[in-house]
């Protein structure tokens, strides 16, 4: 890979090297690397674009690597990755999506990943999105999250979109099976012209299940993002969900709250705030040395962390 690539790969998966463990990079449309294990399998789909990633019953303290890489203009490409995870593993999956467009069109990645966990499986799963380039040329990215997590699963889910993306559509669907649970961190960050919208939508199927939806929006320039949060309860369950937002300069959120319960049994609470940065936050960081902008930095790499 060349300096870009490499750069990006540090930036979407925290990588300065071909990571241990099982692992798919792929590059500008292309896999450009992979190592399966002894535990975890990833081979690549016959009917489409993509691979499966099969982990075996019992598998613990392993990780998984997919990260891709887009550094051409033009390059587009639509890929559907399925995870296939095993009773009782305790796992960590990290994905990710990096573009650098310098070039006159558009660049564009859509992902679709779908988990498949089984009983008392434990996943962690970490996915960031950045882009940068000083091309006329767009960078697109619109992922698909599809969960469905079997009896006494977990997933730990911790996605973001750091900078640089010009439009996004960013969609999350999970259902929780019995005693099952799904703990979500999302954080947006746009600027300039960007628009973003996120929707997750989360049914609570069995008895027992949880769910815990935290989500982090900043949205700087005249930029907009758009955040839907919707929790279904059809059983004895529990879901929580909070979405707090920052706005700078013209910036516009809109978060849209939907909560529906079909079992005396559910419970189910939504909190929601948008506000801006507090003037005496910003003078108590420069009171330190900072600069106004270097004390907003620090505020919004605080509230996104």
């Amino acid at each position: 890979m060349d300096d870009i690539e490499k750069r990006m790969l540090k930036e979407v998966a925290e990588l300065d090297s071909l990571p241990v463990g099982a692992f798919n990079i792929r590059s500008n449309g292309q896999s450009a690397a992979r190592n399966s294990t002894a535990n975890i399998e990833i081979v690549s789909k016959t009917d489409k674009s993509g691979i499966d990633i099969i982990i075996k019953d019992g598998t613990k303290n392993e990780s998984c690597h997919i990260p891709v890489i887009i550094s051409k203009s033009g390059v587009e490409e639509c890929v559907y990755n399925d995870f296939y995870v095993g009773k009782d593993c305790d796992v960590t999956i990290v994905a990710g999506c990096g573009i650098s467009n310098c070039g006159g069109r558009d660049s564009r990645h859509d992902g679709i990943h779908t988990f498949h966990i089984e009983k008392d499986a434990h996943v962690r799963y970490i996915e960031k999105h950045y882009g940068e380039g000083t091309g006329t040329g767009k960078r697109l990215m619109n992922p698909t999250t599809e969960v469905n997590l079997g009896e006494g699963a977990v997933m730990e889910m911790d996605t973001s979109q750091i900078a640089g993306i010009n439009d996004t559509y960013r969609i999350t669907r999970a259902v929780i099976g019995p005693g099952a649970s799904l703990i979500m961190h999302d954080k947006i960050l746009t600027n300039l012209d960007q628009t973003a919208k996120a929707e997750i939508v989360v049914s609570l199927d069995g008895d027992g299940s949880k769910c815990d939806i935290i989500s982090r929006g900043v949205a700087k320039g005249s930029s907009r993002q758009d955040i839907v949060i919707d929790i279904a309860g059809n059983s004895r369950c529990s879901g929580h969900a909070s979405c707090d937002s920052i706005i700078m300069e013209h910036g516009v959120i809109v978060a849209t709250p939907k909560l529906a319960a079909s079992n005396v049994d559910a419970s189910l609470i939504h909190e929601a705030a948008i506000g801006k940065i507090a003037g005496e936050q910003i003078t108590k960081l420069m009171t330190l040395g900072l600069t106004e902008e270097q004390a907003e930095a620090k505020i919004i790499e605080g509230f996104l962390r």
